[in-house]
């Protein structure tokens, strides 16, 4: 499905729908080069063709944007051709529900956390379900539409850079494995791997959101198109999710920090834009009134190019055009769960005021 020359338009969708996270692009390139000149590549199946009885499991990179940013892509792509964590995880997550793993499916889509899943699938031979559990990226790994549907997040294995692997069996409340994982991977070298959501193949096609990657690489293709015909990339980008440009403005204020491998920012936009960041991009204020908060879509775009602005990049005096959209009906569907809504929840990123409501709720009529 992948080569040199579509390579550069899948990352381009995947930095768009990666919301401000998700890994950065440059990473998935020399992810997706070094694969392809060692003559792997994944096998990418439609989740529609998974059989009921098969085994799946999800997983991904974790650590923080800024983190990642300190190390050096070439020298750990490098040194995964010795270690691969990612590979060991799922490894650890056959060993401990004592299944054999038949396909993968993307945590999220990212720069980073969706090449990396390929990386997988072309190293092991498992092939990878074009899909993923958000359809963007999430900051946590409990905020997925699988949650909200009665799959158990543990067991989750984790194996850190360090060497370390632990095993999280169970978690009362479903926070937890998150935050046992981000303290492993802050004590363990900065980042590490998971693996995540064992289910079945009947499962996955109930719960999974579908054709991302696919949707991906056609986002980055219609992107690339518009700039080549001098066409308006956000309009595109816009009808591609069936959002709306809703605020375009320039950086006035950034209040930033890193806690626990997370990377927090409150942004504040000329125009009465405010932005509340966790990694990615979680809740968008204007004129002090709440009008999109996660699960549903803020795209944080250039505004001439259309590129997605990856959150730990941006500064004061960046201009942003904003593209807000729903969400997919499953991630919709996910927060009518008890177990969704604690998940979900605004308190995650720092607003535990803030409900969420439908984009076009919020927009009261404004949303087309």
């Amino acid at each position: 499905m992948f080569t040199k020359e579509n390579i550069g338009a899948f990352l381009e969708g995947l930095a768009i729908l990666g919301t401000g996270g998700g890994g950065s692009p440059e990473w998935g390139r020399l992810i997706m080069e070094n694969d392809l000149e060692k003559g792997r590549a994944a096998k990418i199946v439609k989740p529609e063709d998974v059989p009921d009885d098969a085994t799946v499991a999800s997983g991904g990179i974790m650590g923080s944007v800024k983190v990642l940013d300190k190390i050096s892509p070439q020298e750990l792509i490098a040194g995964w051709e010795k270690r691969f964590e990612l590979t060991e995880a799922f490894k650890l997550q056959a060993e401990t529900i004592g299944k054999k793993i038949d396909y993968i499916v993307a945590f999220e889509m990212g720069g980073l956390n969706t090449p990396v899943m390929l990386s997988l699938g072309a190293r092991t031979g498992i092939p990878v379900i074009d899909g993923d559990g958000l359809g963007r990226a999430a900051p946590e790994t409990q905020m997925i539409s699988f949650i909200g549907y009665g799959v158990s997040l543990t067991p989750m294995p984790l194996v850190d850079a360090a060497g370390n692997a632990v095993v999280v069996r169970y978690g009362a409340e479903n926070t937890y494995a998150d935050m046992l994982g981000r303290w492993v991977v802050t004590r363990g070298g900065g980042m590490g791997a998971n693996s995540h959501y064992p289910m079945s193949g009947k499962k996955l096609k109930e719960t999974v959101i579908p054709h991302t990657i696919s949707g991906a690489l056609a986002l980055g293709e219609a992107v690339f198109k518009a700039r080549a015909e001098k066409a308006d990339p956000i309009a595109v980008v816009a009808k591609y999710v069936g959002g709306q440009h809703l605020h375009s403005g320039v950086i006035e204020k950034m209040e930033e920090k890193e806690w626990e491998g997370f990377y927090f920012i409150n942004a504040r936009l000329s125009g009465g834009a405010e932005l509340v960041i966790k990694n990615e991009y979680m809740a968008l204020f204007l004129d002090g009134k709440p009008v999109t908060v996660f699960p549903d879509f803020i795209l944080g775009l250039d505004p001439l190019t259309g590129r997605g602005l990856m959150s730990s990049d941006l500064k004061v005096g960046d201009e942003m055009a904003l593209v807000v959209s729903p969400c997919h009906p499953r991630l919709r569907g996910a927060l009518k769960s008890k177990e969704g809504q604690n998940a979900f929840s605004p308190v995650r990123f720092g607003q535990p005021n803030l409900t969420f409501k439908p984009v076009e709720e919020l927009l009261k009529g404004k949303f087309h």
